[in-house]
Order: structure tokens, then C-alpha cells, then sequence
């Protein structure tokens, strides 16, 4: 799983009345810029074959229906599979912050904050953790080798830390589940029993009863 860093970017302009925006310096608009600059981060200038996801969560600006702020900020998130890139992608965060704005006359200031690293499997815990899924709910409804995602965990700190393995279990039922973060998702408590199970099993194995 990806590694995740979270960055807050301010824009400083001028204020003005929304009648007479020439009198001002407009933040809302360097940021929608900045916005869609932020995006060909991915687009051109990493390799085709890196993977990133550079993805604007938040834009809040102003109160006034009528007046141009002051200030604007976005806030966002940055995944990454690889170290170098990730490295490469805050550098060029910090690079369109300091320029872009520039040119509408308003002042950047990014808050770049170094998350979660990498969710790496180590092999013999997770050929372990297989073993006792096998066990408990059949080859067939084991998965291995999935494709890395590029949602993060807070697990990679513990797995930096000692051996071990983070794995998934599919919540599906009779029709596909609403993703994670998702206001409709539903557990499906159908999963409770087949996941104790995969647990169970790996403590026989890894604690057998002398």
C-alpha cells in the first residue's frame, strides 16, 4: 500500500469588493490554477511507470457572497509506492507553490507534513498468515499477489518496526459493497465467522498446544 503525506497550501492576495476585482489581488483564482497545475505533477512530470496520486481535498475561501478574500487555502493528500518519487513530488509541490502564485500577484505558503510510509509485506509473514487462511477458508477463497493499492495504513509504521503482514478480507455479499469512507457502506457480518476462523488458525499454527 502506498505511503501518505498531507500538505495545507495558503494563498495570500489582496481583498477587494467582488465589483471591482482589479483593485485586488484574487487568491481564489491562483488556487483554482494551482489546483489544476498540481495535477500534471503526476500527468508530466513523473514517469509513466511511478506510481502517485496527488488528489485536492479541500478549497475554502471567503465568507461574503460579495467580497473577493483575503486568503484562500487547499488542503490534500500525496501517495506514492516509491521513496524517490516521493521525495520528488513534494520538491515540485513546493516549487509550483512558490511560482504560480506569483504570477496573480498573490503569495504561497505550503505546510507539507511526511506521513505514513509504505505498507510492505515481509515474505515470511505473509506466507504464514497465508498458510492459515488456506486453512481455515480454502485455497480458493485466498487471493496472492494482489496488485498494491494506493490507499495508506497506518500499519506500515509497525511493520518498519518488526516482521509481519497486513492483509485483507473481502466484505462482498450477495452483491458488491460500498467502498470504505463511502456513506453507504455496510459491513457485512456474514465475514465475522470466516475471519475468526483465518485468526484462529494462524494461532494454532504459530502457537501449537505442546
Amino acid at each position: 500500500m502506498a505511503s501518505l503525506d498531507t500538505f495545507e497550501i495558503t494563498l495570500t492576495g489582496k481583498g477587494s469588493h467582488a465589483a471591482m476585482p482589479d483593485k485586488g489581488n484574487d487568491p481564489i483564482v491562483a488556487a483554482a490554477e494551482l489546483v489544476l497545475g498540481l495535477q500534471t505533477i503526476v500527468s508530466r512530470r513523473l514517469s509513466p511507470l511511478d506510481s502517485a496520486v496527488v488528489s485536492i481535498t479541500q478549497f475554502n475561501a471567503g465568507e461574503a457572497i460579495n467580497v473577493i478574500p483575503e486568503t484562500a487555502t487547499l488542503r490534500g493528500t500525496v501517495r506514492c509506492l516509491q521513496t524517490p518519487v516521493r521525495e520528488k513530488v513534494q520538491r515540485l509541490i513546493g516549487e509550483f507553490v512558490e511560482r504560480l502564485p506569483t504570477a496573480f500577484g498573490v503569495r504561497g505558503e505550503l505546510v507539507y507534513n511526511v506521513g505514513y510510509p509504505v505498507t510492505e509485506n515481509h515474505v515470511e509473514a505473509a506466507t504464514t498468515i497465508r498458510r492459515a487462511a488456506v486453512s481455515a477458508v480454502g485455497e480458493a477463497n485466498v487471493q496472492w499477489g494482489c496488485n498494491p493499492s494506493m490507499a495508506s495504513e497506518d500499519f506500515a509504521f509497525m511493520l518498519h518496526a518488526c516482521p509481519g503482514a497486513y492483509i485483507w478480507m473481502g466484505v462482498d455479499g450477495e452483491k458488491p459493497s460500498a467502498a470504505l469512507h463511502n456513506p453507504y457502506y455496510d459491513f457485512n457480518d456474514q465475514v465475522i465467522e470466516p475471519g475468526v476462523a483465518v485468526w484462529t488458525s494462524l494461532v494454532e499454527q504459530c502457537l501449537p498446544l505442546s
